[in-house]
């Protein structure tokens, strides 16, 4: 069953939100809203309008189709330097006592 628009959008939001180390209030300031109504349309009460979504991809540095595309190609999408913790290197590169099943 895949996700709606809006299951999507909320998902993609949470994840920016993680992945960037942003708290809801942080991040209403920056869309100058209260964080009542981001809070309202995280929780799926009120809905993230398409104008909502341009600002949440611009405050992001982010396009608007890749928010709307939901949390994996949001986060993925998100510049480096908007990162809490940096992204992990591309081929999931392991330590060799982990890849190799030995004790670190």
């Amino acid at each position: 069953m895949s996700m709606s628009v809006d299951e999507r959008v909320r998902s993609a939001v949470a994840a920016l939100l993680h992945a960037a180390g942003e708290s809801q209030s942080e991040f209403a300031a920056a869309l100058g809203v209260s964080q009542a109504q981001v809070s309202r349309r995280q929780s799926g009460t009120a809905a993230w309008s398409l104008a909502d979504c341009d600002a949440v991809a611009a405050h992001y540095g982010i396009d608007a189709l890749d928010l709307l595309a939901g949390p994996t190609r949001a986060a993925e999408s998100l510049p480096a330097e908007r990162r809490r913790i940096p992204a992990r290197r591309a081929g999931g590169a392991r330590p060799a006592a982990v890849r190799d099943g030995g004790e670190r």
